[in-house]
């Protein structure tokens, strides 16, 4: 698999919107019952309002074999908002490969860290990376109550070169 990196295309939001709503349905199973994942996943049925939500940011796009598996999401300087992964694609490193760059690019842009409001079963992922737990969040979507942890990572000084 060849693997790249590139900035968000207004014409992605669709396939992306459905690398959300796959990557929530299979790989949260484990941590969120079958109402939750629903709820979570109709965040993206609002097509315009799911583009606008990646515009409104810096996303890239990762792209295996020249296409989109997966994105990430700035909000503001310091917030990684999305990290999502198409299911065939995770473990792979394409989710390192986005967060390398978010963090980079944040750092860059002068953030001194980095937070996250983490889904249950990503809080391995993000302790890997440095990451250290901060606080425990009740969400709530539509009818349903979905708990998540923020996350925070101190950005090195070498990010901001």
């Amino acid at each position: 698999m060849k693997a790249s990196l590139r900035p968000l295309l207004p014409s992605d939001a669709p396939l992306l919107a459905l690398i959300f709503q796959e990557s929530i349905d299979v790989l949260t199973e484990d941590d969120y019952d079958l109402d939750q994942r629903a709820a979570w996943a109709s965040i993206a049925d609002d097509g315009p309002a799911f583009a606008k939500r990646l515009a409104g940011g810096l996303t890239i796009v990762a792209l295996a074999d020249g296409s989109p598996v997966g994105f990430a999401s700035l909000a503001g300087a310091d917030k990684l908002d999305l990290l999502y992964v198409h299911p065939d694609y995770a473990g792979h490193g394409l989710g390192a490969m986005l967060a390398d760059a978010l963090e980079k690019l944040a750092g860059a842009r002068g953030a001194a860290h980095l937070t996250s409001d983490v889904s249950d079963n990503a809080v391995p992922f993000f302790q890997k990376r440095g990451y250290e737990p901060q606080s425990r969040n009740s969400v709530i979507i539509g009818d349903e109550w979905l708990a998540n942890t923020t996350m925070r990572k101190a950005l090195a000084k070498g990010d901001a070169a």
